[in-house]
Parts: structure tokens; sequence; C-alpha cells
């Protein structure tokens, strides 16, 4: 049985003055999307949150957006904001659950089980009128030792040899119309549609609108099961460029299923001008 990645407000308020348990806002946008991450945190962010920054901790030698970093990296990039391996994580962000995902799968991959994301993110702690700050939070230096885990990360060689073997499925995050190909995608110069075989499902399904919690379990099950994904087999999770993929990773963990990966270049990847194969239409 796996322990509920999810934390709730209520918990969140009575352990912020706790020393041990850090706050990240790891708020995310696509390219071009103002105002910028880094400023709508500076300007209203949970009591004591640092900045997550997800295009930071990432690979810089790659061309590819925010791709998995070196443990090494990981490690020092995240004993920069003041985290220890000691400490509880507890990730937010200020939109409907596209980055905190990613960045509690990014603490699993490097050996931290001690992390959280909070249910709702700071949508739901707002409506229900609790305490924000601005400005900028910096805490003293820790170390964190971080060791990757590679099981937990797909690149696109396994990818490509998965469309023959069909081992693992792949379940796409994006919205319907890009898994479609029917409307362009944000990133300039891709291709539409979707990994051959990949099965949608659009990460915003997975969430009340409204509150910005995440649904109750049967229908997160239920969603899966509606876009044929079978529960019992394999898992990889795609989207975008590896970000909201993580929202769908997340909800099959608090379904029990804790050992699916994530397609870190996603469609950033695999839909570049003369790349692998590509389907369009409904899956």
């Amino acid at each position: 049985m796996t322990t509920d990645p999810l934390v709730s407000t209520d918990w969140l308020a009575a352990h912020l003055n706790d020393p041990r348990v850090k706050v990240l806002d790891a708020t995310f946008k696509l390219p071009g999307v103002l105002p910028l991450p880094k400023d709508d945190y500076l300007a209203q962010h949970i009591p004591g949150a640092v900045f997550f920054d997800v295009d930071a901790v990432s690979d810089h030698s790659s061309s590819l957006p925010h791709m998995f970093p070196t443990a090494e990296q990981f490690g020092r990039d995240i004993g920069a904001l003041g985290v220890s391996n000691e400490d509880t994580v507890v990730l937010y962000d200020a939109g409907g659950w596209v980055a905190a995902p990613r960045a509690w799968w990014m603490f699993l991959s490097f050996g931290h089980k001690n992390v959280r994301v909070l249910d709702g993110g700071l949508k739901k702690w707002l409506a229900e009128g609790r305490a924000v700050e601005n400005g900028e939070v910096t805490r003293e230096a820790a170390t964190f030792k971080a060791t990757f885990d590679a099981k937990r990360v797909r690149g696109m060689k396994q990818l490509i040899g998965n469309l023959e073997s069909k081992t693992e499925q792949v379940i796409d995050a994006r919205p319907g119309a890009r898994f479609e190909g029917s409307v362009p995608e944000p990133r300039p110069g891709l291709r539409g549609g979707h990994i051959p075989g990949a099965r949608s499902v659009p990460y915003a399904g997975l969430f009340d609108a409204s509150t910005g919690a995440m649904k109750p379990l049967e229908d997160l099950r239920a969603v899966f099961s509606g876009a044929g994904v079978d529960l019992n087999k394999p898992i990889v999770t795609s989207c975008g460029s590896g970000v909201s993929a993580g929202v769908l990773t997340l909800a099959l963990y608090r379904l029990g299923i804790a050992d699916t990966a994530l397609y870190d270049g996603s469609w950033a990847e695999w839909g570049e001008q003369g790349g692998p194969p590509v389907a369009t239409g409904p899956a």
C-alpha cells in the first residue's frame, strides 16, 4: 500500500512552523505566458515557501526543455534551497496542477521519499482565506545527497523500442486537441499528434476546477479506465515537455500504482521534425 502523496491545506497550516517541513513553490508556465512564474511567486506565496524553478533545476547541456539533471546537480540545487535529506518537502503550484507533481516525481527519482504535494495548491489555500506573503524567501544552504533511480524515467530510445514490443502503455497528459494533432503545438516547429498507440488522459480531468483539489480515487480510476488504460499493466506517462505528465503519475500513485515511469523528453523531443513516427486523430 502506497502512502498518499497529498497533504491537505489543514495539515500544512498546522506544520508551517515546523523547521523540518520545507515548502517549495514549483509554479510553471508554458513559454511566453506572462507574468513569469517567479513573478507570481514574488507577488504572493505561502509563508516560508522557497521558489523551485523547474527550468533551473535541469540539465542545461540539453537542447530540450527542463530535462532531468544529474544526481550531483539535483543535490546541489536542492541543498541551495535549504532542503536536507531529513526534511519533509511539500510542493505546490499557483496554477492548476502543472509542475508540483513533476517536482514531486523528481524528488522521488532522486531518492527522497519524504515528499508530498499540497492538495489544491495555492488556489485552495487562498480560497480558504489563509495567509500569504510576498517577496523572496531564502534559506541557509543545506546538504542534500541524491541518488538517481533510472527506472522512474524513460528516454526516446526506450519509447521507440516500445512501439514494437508494446510492453508499456503510454498515456499522454496533453489536452485532447493537441493529442489528436488538430491544433498547433505551443512550442514552434513541433509536429502535431501523438506517439502511436498512446492513450489520451488530459491532466485537467484529474482535479476539480472549482476547488483545485484532486478528484476522489474512484473518479481517478474511472478516468483512466474510460481512456482504455489497463491499470494492471506497465505505464509510462508523457505530455508536452515532461511536466504535466507528473499529474498522471501522481494520480496513478494515489491509486497504488507506484512503479510507473515518466518520459522526460515527451513531445518536445518526439515531436521534433524528422523524429519518430507520429499518429493523429483520437486514440
